[in-house]
């Protein structure tokens, strides 16, 4: 049985200049993935090789047996939905930020949205609860809040896989856990694929199911959250010395940082 997302022997970049390379892995439906790395291993390019902003250098991305590369833009966004870690705060009402998720699926010569339009954008709003803020402007809200909408508008389109670029990041804790109960919700109870992006790894071994590691444009490691966080790679690939134990709760791999300080006293 071909894998729900598959990418083969992948390979992009920027004018000359490759940046990813040979990227291999296959995510089943239904799994939340992370994709992990340091600064400029390549997480954000990958994610615009995919989505076609980057143009391929070779290699094969397949989406439900799908050739993505030979869809159009407008058919990629009915299967793919990405939420970006800047949201375009913009003076537009909540409503009508999350009903723009409903463009890919608008037809020729129809320029206004329809009742379906308008129960799919509804739906999306109450279970990322921004429903009583539809009509608060986009750039009056906080950015957690923003984050929401993003995610809203995203699900508008009821894709097959939604791709995340760090939806966490500049968010305080609060807003992070929020962010990520709520895509571990849509994951568990719709089914929904995930590939998401992750800066933390205590973060990404709590939440996803799959991790990939990046380094210099190369998957380092590729498994189980159990798998992939270990004080071997990560030292290795961050170059940081770290502590990797249980969560005493959830059981998932917790990373613990270790200063200079600390080290220093101990080799003394």
């Amino acid at each position: 049985m071909p894998s729900f997302f598959s990418i083969k022997d992948f390979s992009c970049g920027y004018s000359n200049r490759y940046v990813l390379e040979n990227i291999n892995f296959d995510i089943s439906k239904g799994v939340l993935s992370g994709i992990i790395g340091p600064n400029g291993s390549g997480k954000t390019t990958l994610f615009r090789g995919i989505t076609g902003q980057l143009s391929t250098k070779k290699g094969e991305v397949y989406l439900n047996g799908n050739d993505l590369q030979r869809m159009t833009y407008k058919e990629k966004a009915r299967h793919i939905a990405v939420v970006s870690q800047h949201t375009n705060a913009t003076d537009i009402t909540v409503e009508d930020y999350v009903l723009m998720g409903r463009l890919p699926h608008r037809k020729k010569m129809r320029f206004f949205e329809t009742a379906e339009d308008y129960e799919i954008a509804y739906k999306f709003m109450e279970l990322t609860n921004v429903i009583h803020l539809k009509d608060k402007l986009m750039s009056k809200i906080s950015g957690g809040e923003q984050q929401l909408a993003n995610i809203a508008r995203a699900l508008t389109q009821q894709p097959d896989l939604l791709l995340l670029d760090e939806p966490t990041s500049h968010l305080d804790i609060t807003h992070q856990v929020q962010i990520l109960n709520l895509i571990q919700k849509l994951n568990h109870e719709m089914g929904l694929s995930v590939l998401m992006i992750i800066h933390d790894l205590n973060l990404a071994g709590e939440y996803c199911d799959y991790l990939i590691m990046l380094n210099d444009g190369k998957i380092h490691k590729k498994g189980l959250p159990e798998k992939v966080l270990n004080y071997k790679d990560i030292e290795e690939v961050y170059n940081t010395v770290v502590v990797v134990k249980p969560n005493p709760i959830s059981d998932k791999p917790s990373v613990f940082l270790v200063s200079e300080k600390i080290l220093n006293k101990m080799e003394d």
